[in-house]
């Protein structure tokens, strides 16, 4: 049976909080989080590895214990898709890869024992594609012609008597090989993981973005 690793892309570019991924979050770099998680279920994955194009962030990934890839410029653009980083690496590592747990930097904070929780699920359902979702309790509603349209209830319902609506919340993804190189890290067939945790709001993209994990993890108790 081939091996299970965590993959992190981590390009240098980020131009709404520039070296973003290396940006210090409550004293530690936001990277290293995602980094320290994984190394936490080595018991449950093989390798760590880091995909990445900047040396800085590759310094820091070494420092804290992961394996480098050193992605090419020409994928690492504004517009490149995660996949094209979770291909090269398999590439590059040339090992019996079965499964890749992808670990997105930007997403810092995870339950605890979700990680573990998630490849029991993927192993015992014999899956081929997993990824978390959660559950959003708004009204939401389009404008139409300058009148407002809701979507997902009617006037005057309450709030838990809503249909359930979820959302992809970008805490993980697990993926076998076989799809990664047919383009795939999930889709329509994929197994949807309801994670309903205050972690699940914290996807950092802007500053105020990082302030709000702060302040999260500082009053955390995990």
């Amino acid at each position: 049976m081939g091996k299970t690793i965590a993959i992190i892309p981590a390009r240098g570019g980020s131009k709404r909080l520039p070296n973003k991924n290396i940006k210090l979050l409550c004293g530690i770099p936001l990277l290293a989080y995602s980094i320290k998680y994984a190394l936490t279920n080595l018991d449950k994955i093989d390798d760590v590895y880091v995909s990445s194009d900047n040396e800085n962030i590759k310094q820091v990934a070494l420092k804290y214990g992961a394996k480098v890839i050193d992605r090419p410029a020409e994928l690492c653009g504004d517009s490149e898709p995660t996949i094209t980083a979770l291909k090269h690496a398999l590439e590059v590592i040339n090992d019996e890869i079965d499964t890749v747990v992808l670990l997105q930097a930007t997403n810092p904070l995870r339950p605890k024992d979700l990680l573990k929780n998630a490849l029991n699920v993927f192993n015992e359902k014999k899956l081929n594609s997993l990824f978390t979702v959660s559950r959003d309790h708004k009204k939401l509603g389009k404008i139409i012609d300058h009148k407002f349209k809701p979507f997902n209830y009617k006037i005057g319902q309450r709030s838990q008597d809503l249909e359930p609506l979820y959302y992809e919340n970008g805490l993980l993804f697990i993926t076998k090989t076989s799809l990664i190189k047919k383009d795939i890290i999930f889709n329509e067939l994929s197994y949807p993981l309801i994670v309903n945790h205050k972690f699940t709001e914290i996807d950092i993209d802007t500053q105020e973005d990082f302030e709000y994990a702060e302040y999260i993890l500082k009053n955390s108790n995990e």
